[in-house]
């Protein structure tokens, strides 16, 4: 078993950041993948970002791309998501997970364990 718990979300403006972290507990963290994935109200949970075991490889939705950047510290057990020049529709719950994995999947059924999730809202 994997626990994973998300901090950071809240408010922001158009065009500001917000930083993310989930921190990771359970399981040696430096085996598994990690994603971000977000789902705004009425909407399907949908793939944001994602990092392989040794953080050297990363995967990106195009609606964030150039504007989203994961990271991981294996030491610390931790995954971030930083988010720069955010946009209202940006405005998701945003949730961590795991996967036992050495690649960067994309798809939530590839991903076993999740975390709570944690609200971001942006406002125009």
């Amino acid at each position: 078993q994997v626990q994973l718990v998300e901090s950071g979300g809240g408010l922001a403006q158009a065009g500001g950041s917000l930083s993310l972290s989930c921190a990771a507990s359970g399981r040696t963290f430096s085996n598994y993948a990690m994603g971000w994935f977000r789902q705004a109200p009425r909407k399907e949970r949908e793939f944001v970002t994602a990092i392989n075991w040794s953080g050297r490889s990363t995967a990106v939705a195009d609606s964030v791309k150039g504007r989203f950047t994961i990271s991981r510290d294996n030491a610390k057990n931790t995954v971030y998501l930083q988010m720069n020049s955010l946009k209202p529709e940006d405005t998701a719950v945003y949730y961590c997970a795991a996967a036992r994995t050495n690649w960067t999947p994309t798809g939530r059924n590839e991903y076993a364990y999740w975390g709570q999730g944690t609200q971001v809202t942006v406002s125009s």
